[in-house]
């Protein structure tokens, strides 16, 4: 669990027969963590280097752990300078550059190989962006929804403004539906539309990363730095967002239209699923209800809005504000 803060396993795994037996001789550990006592005296040393343990005066000399929350908080921060560091000495080779290759065409436009690297190459767009990030989402995924999420939550979390437009078939994922919904909780401004062409991620309307092909949309990529195809691509995103549905959160409560029908949570959302384009059994599965259900409740609620059809109620939902 702390590898990503410089503590190795074995040494995690020292730590934790220490915070059960604080107070513990080098040969206590060793007895109860089933190692070599040179093994664990030399992995005290590198706890004692991170902060995370400190000696007891006396003889025999005993250990004992640093809370866990303080110890993590320290850790914590020393990666942090130790990135900021590295950030800054990362702008120094910058100007180790020629001047005349400072604005070449070659930086302009960067060819990304891979399905990891492609990721990758995303994540570090993720994690550079600083106001805004503008988001065309259709499938396949590289990444599961899990993992999506997460850095997205992260994205909100340090007030970045997050707009994104998903492809209807993007939304008949497990789970995709709900994880979607949590975004939107967390301040996502989220759309849904049956005409996104291709994925597309633009941080501060600078730079963009897009498939090269759609033959390998997941494999290859290229990323696009200030140009004129940065602004199309900003241009081609307005247009779609002003073409697309709105995807809402449901607040749980009851909500009428000027024409009268008053619909619950439990309406809405099947609402906002017909909006979405969901099929039945999709929507069935957010739902959680057998498809004769299903059925049921779009019957009484075509009736209500007046529509022949389930698409007729879908479209009419979205015009009348109702999700």
């Amino acid at each position: 669990m702390l590898q990503t803060l410089g503590v190795g396993e074995a040494d995690e795994a020292l730590y934790r027969v220490l915070l059960r037996a604080p107070g513990s001789t080098a040969d206590e550990l060793a007895e109860g963590a089933g190692e070599a006592v040179a093994a664990v005296r030399r992995g005290l040393r590198r706890l004692e280097a991170l902060g995370m343990v400190s000696r007891l005066a006396g003889s025999p000399v005993r250990f004992w752990p640093t809370r866990p929350d303080v110890a993590v908080e320290v850790l914590v921060a020393l990666r942090r300078r130790e990135l900021a560091e590295a950030q800054a000495a990362a702008q120094s080779l910058m100007d180790e550059i020629a001047p005349e290759q400072r604005a070449g065409p070659e930086e302009l436009v960067e060819i990304v190989q891979g399905r990891q690297a492609v990721a990758r190459r995303f994540l570090q767009l993720e994690q550079t962006v600083a106001e805004e990030l503008l988001v065309l989402d259709r499938p396949p995924y590289s990444q599961s929804v899990d993992q999506a999420s997460d850095s997205e939550h992260e994205l909100l979390a340090r007030g970045v403004k997050v707009r994104g437009i998903y492809a209807s078939e993007g939304l008949e994922a497990p789970g995709r539906m709900k994880e979607l919904e949590r975004l939107v909780a967390a301040g996502e401004e989220a759309r849904v539309s049956r005409l996104v062409p291709m994925k597309l991620a633009i941080a501060d309307r600078a730079v963009a990363l897009l498939p090269l092909s759609y033959e390998r949309i997941t494999e290859q990529a290229m990323v696009v730095r200030g140009s004129t195809l940065v602004d199309a691509l900003v241009a081609l995103f307005d247009v779609l967002w002003q073409l697309s549905l709105p995807l809402s959160e449901t607040d749980g409560g009851a909500v009428a239209d000027r024409d009268g029908p008053v619909l619950d949570a439990s309406a809405r959302r099947l609402l906002s699923l017909l909006a979405a384009g969901l099929s039945d059994k999709a929507i069935a599965r957010e739902l959680e209800v057998s498809p004769r259900t299903l059925s049921r409740q779009l019957a009484v609620l075509t009736e209500l809005l007046g529509a022949k059809t389930r698409f007729q109620a879908g479209a009419q939902a979205g015009a009348r504000g109702l999700v």
